[in-house]
């Protein structure tokens, strides 16, 4: 069966932007008002065969254009149309595979979490979970005697905190505590009860791809085409939770870098990011401190990797994603801040 995928290209920022929107001849990327395409790489699929080619913005699907431009629903307290939203990493995890161990402790994950939100983050999220490449399961009790205190903690100071969980049990906990939004990474197919338990607490949820699960993910990943092949898992898990009775509105998708997939594509996914806005909901990128990273710069210590973070960081917030998961806030915060200013110098504020 043929299907037509339209990734936007061309793209231009802050003063180019609006220049080309008044003139018709752009339109907006994934809501956000400084940047715009002005072309589309048009992908036909059919089986094993794929037919690519550029088209002009004016000579773009009307369809396709409204599900590309659109204005994101806000992400609880995050808003999109001037840049993405920050998603700090409190791993409460003695086994993650950048800072295990590090925050193992309720008090340590809580007062971390509020240095990330100080430096900038939006958004904290808490794991009691790693599902790193090899990893194994944790019980549900475990999991939530590490990340409700924390959840309890930050919520009664006032951040907004999302639970990073994949068992509907979990979930309930955590939303309990006081957490606002889930984020899982197996896109609600781990449990069974995971999609009806989302539809009863009317949490927003991020949609992560992952092929495969923790322990085997990374042993010889394959795909017809990885970023197609990811959009199709991500439209059909955005579907199934529209049957299921969630809000579009209330769904982020994330391609899942690391999870499932080599290095190469990772950085595959990263040079077409622009093609997930056609799902017409929020894009997050969680790629800070990988091992691609590393392989890229030569660093194997992951808390290290810092400096070639805020690189994918910066790449990710030019091409319109609306969330970017990472460790290191400020380095990223201002990373982006520094890039944004100079692609829109108007709204830089100097």
């Amino acid at each position: 069966m043929s299907k037509t995928y339209v990734r936007p290209s061309g793209l231009v920022y802050g003063p180019d932007a609006r220049r080309a929107l008044e003139t018709g001849s752009a339109g907006l990327v994934g809501g956000h008002s400084w940047i715009a395409y002005t072309s589309a790489e048009i992908v036909e699929r059919d089986g094993e065969s794929l037919r690519r080619s550029f088209a002009g913005y004016r000579d773009v699907d009307a369809v396709a254009r409204r599900r590309i431009e659109g204005l994101r629903a806000a992400f609880g307290p995050a808003r999109f149309e001037a840049g993405p939203a920050i998603m700090g990493i409190v791993n409460v995890t003695p086994d993650s595979f950048s800072d295990g161990g590090q925050f193992a402790s309720s008090a340590a994950a809580v007062d971390h979490g509020e240095q990330l939100a100080r430096e900038g983050a939006i958004i904290l999220d808490v794991g009691g979970e790693s599902t790193r490449p090899g990893s194994d399961a944790v019980p549900e009790g475990i999991e939530v005697e590490r990340i409700v205190p924390v959840i309890d903690g930050l919520a009664k100071r006032g951040y907004a905190v999302s639970a990073d969980t994949r068992k509907s049990s979990v979930m309930q906990s955590a939303v309990s505590a006081g957490a606002f939004a889930i984020n899982d990474v197996s896109a609600l197919t781990f449990d069974p009860e995971s999609l009806a338990t989302i539809e009863k607490l009317q949490a927003p949820v991020v949609l992560m791809h992952a092929q495969g699960d923790p322990r085997t993910m990374q042993l010889n990943p394959r795909y017809a085409d990885v970023a197609l092949d990811v959009y199709d898992y991500l439209e059909a898990r955005i579907s199934a939770c529209v049957e299921a009775g969630i809000a579009r509105n209330r769904i982020c998708v994330d391609p899942g870098i690391g999870f499932g997939k080599t290095f190469r594509h990772n950085l595959e996914i990263l040079q077409q990011l622009t093609l997930f806005h056609g799902l017409g909901v929020p894009v997050l990128v969680g790629a800070s401190r990988k091992g691609f990273i590393g392989a890229l710069t030569g660093e194997k210590q992951a808390s290290k990797r810092a400096f070639g973070s805020a690189g994918i960081a910066v790449q990710a917030a030019l091409n319109g994603v609306h969330i970017l998961r990472v460790h290191d806030v400020k380095g990223t915060v201002d990373a982006v801040m520094a890039a944004k200013a100079a692609a829109d110098p108007e709204a830089s504020g100097l």
